[in-house]
């Protein structure tokens, strides 16, 4: 695939490279930058064409720099595409999002073994440092392989001139094991948010939003290492079984995975991949996290103010894209007789909703339209009500690795005014006795309470309800909650993706 547009053979610059041999590859572009260390293998013994896995990882990581990709999205058709199962898929995957999750620490390492700034290296070149260093310092690859192969992908993909640097560079890096170079790293870092931006490979500000978020929900900033290392480590697929269409206990017992720690709906699959599952293709079974059925699904075991009409409760998913809080909610209205309404935005992904509620759409209907104009146009129309705001979703990088590198602190301001925006017209869509939950998949306090007091200092019809009990009800007593009416999970803490949940009633 092709990288920063449209060079991601590394041909793009044509004054990076001096030299060119006669299929248009650079040749001797180390040396013509001053970088003398040679490959100690011989002509004969150089590989030049390199592994389906790895040159796979490296066209996932081309895709996310190039296209804003995820790697999530990317990286399993085209395993498919390619025919690429088993121990090299699981390879491929873990080089992927492992050299996504860990780039930080990896530019850092590299940044001390180049002879020239990262910011000067070709993206294409760059990221293929960033495989051989995760394979050097993340994998149990040896040391021989791990240069060898990549300078191969560097050689087959991009030239012979980038290969001979990749192979100078890698070899530094690898004169020293992780825990060395992570001492370095922390040893040479001017305070203690650089050090674990450098080492926990995180952006310094998000590094200081989540030391925040941990203090302001009862935590203690001594969580932030254990927080930033859960970030890290790849989480495990989590099934939801869909009341009435599907058995946990029949899904646990087929997938050979135990059940989940708090949600009555939650199976672990102990391998990657769901589509052999029963039930997954009738949609009766989905993929979603432990902490984002949780929520949903304290929102239905909560108390409404005052009884529902006879007709039926009514329930509204604001923003239902891509779906699976829709298809457990409907399974939940289809259980107790009432009906949901799954609105969208846009339309493409209103398509991704229809497929995720296809077992229930007898109760589901799904729409497309803007969420912040539907309080207006039907208020206090529901009875329950489900706000899933768009954030920068810090609270799941475990899942998307490259999104800590998208996102910076400007996104917040656009994101808290649509946040606030959405939650009025929420709260205006909901009748009165009714509830709204306002999820995020943001531990960020700017995304959470502080856009939640923004809104109520506006309004005088609301009460927070106690979220904490709510999930209680679901998860039982033995869940760990702050005593704190809302509800902030913890990757580190619960074993979840970072969601928090704030109840609302209107009065």
């Amino acid at each position: 695939m092709s990288g920063d547009g449209g060079r991601g053979d590394g041909r793009g610059e044509r004054g990076r490279y001096e030299g060119r041999d006669a299929r248009g590859r650079e040749r001797g572009g180390a040396r013509l930058r001053g970088d003398r260390a040679r490959t100690s293998q011989a002509p004969s013994q150089r590989r030049r064409a390199a592994d389906p896995a790895r040159t796979a990882a490296f066209d996932v990581l081309r895709d996310v720099d190039a296209s804003d990709a995820y790697a999530n999205l990317v990286l399993p058709p085209l395993l498919r595409e390619r025919g690429i199962e088993g121990r090299d898929a699981a390879f491929a995957t873990e080089l992927a999002y492992g050299t996504l999750r860990l780039r930080g620490r990896y530019d850092a390492v590299l940044s001390r073994c180049s002879s020239r700034p990262l910011t000067e290296t070709d993206p294409p070149v760059l990221d293929a440092l960033r495989l051989g260093a995760h394979q050097l310092l993340g994998m149990r690859v040896p040391p021989h392989a791990a240069v060898s192969e990549t300078v191969g992908l560097v050689r087959d993909r991009i030239g012979s001139g980038a290969g001979q640097f990749v192979n100078a560079v890698l070899r530094r890096v690898g004169e020293r094991d992780l825990d060395t170079w992570l001492e370095e790293l922390r040893a040479s870092a001017p305070d203690e948010t650089a050090a674990l931006a450098a080492t926990q490979s995180h952006p310094a500000w998000i590094v200081r939003a989540l030391r925040e978020s941990l203090v302001g929900n009862g935590l203690t900033a001594d969580d932030l290492p254990a927080l930033l290392e859960a970030d890290n480590t790849a989480p495990r697929v989590t099934l939801v079984a869909r009341p009435g269409l599907a058995d946990p206990d029949e899904i646990a017992a087929d997938t050979r995975g135990p059940r989940g720690r708090w949600a009555p709906t939650a199976v672990v699959l102990p391998g990657s991949d769901p589509a052999g599952v029963p039930g997954v293709g009738e949609g009766r079974v989905g993929v979603q996290d432990e902490g984002s059925q949780l929520v949903t699904l304290a929102l239905a075991a909560a108390d409404l103010g005052s009884p529902a009409p006879d007709v039926g409760e009514r329930w509204l998913d604001l923003c239902a894209g891509p779906g699976g809080k829709a298809a457990l909610l409907g399974a939940l209205a289809l259980e107790r007789g009432a009906t949901l309404v799954a609105n969208e935005v846009a339309p493409h992904r209103s398509r991704l909703v229809e497929r995720s509620v296809r077992a229930v759409r007898d109760v589901v209907e799904v729409r497309t339209g803007d969420g912040r104009e539907l309080g207006a146009n039907e208020p206090a129309a529901y009875d329950r009500v489900l706000l899933d705001a768009p954030c920068t979703g810090l609270g799941a990088l475990r899942r998307r690795p490259e999104s800590r590198w998208r996102r910076t602190p400007s996104d917040l301001q656009d994101l808290t005014g649509l946040q606030r925006e959405l939650l009025a017209s929420a709260l205006d869509a909901v009748r009165p006795g009714g509830l709204v939950a306002y999820v995020t998949c943001s531990p960020h306090l700017a995304e959470t309470r502080v856009v939640v007091d923004d809104v109520l200092r506006r309004r005088d019809d609301v009460e927070r309800v106690d979220a904490a009990e709510a999930v209680r009800r679901v998860a039982g007593d033995a869940i760990p909650l702050s005593e704190r009416l809302d509800v902030q999970l913890w990757p580190h803490v619960h074993g979840t993706d970072a969601m928090h949940l704030t109840l609302l009633r209107r009065r």
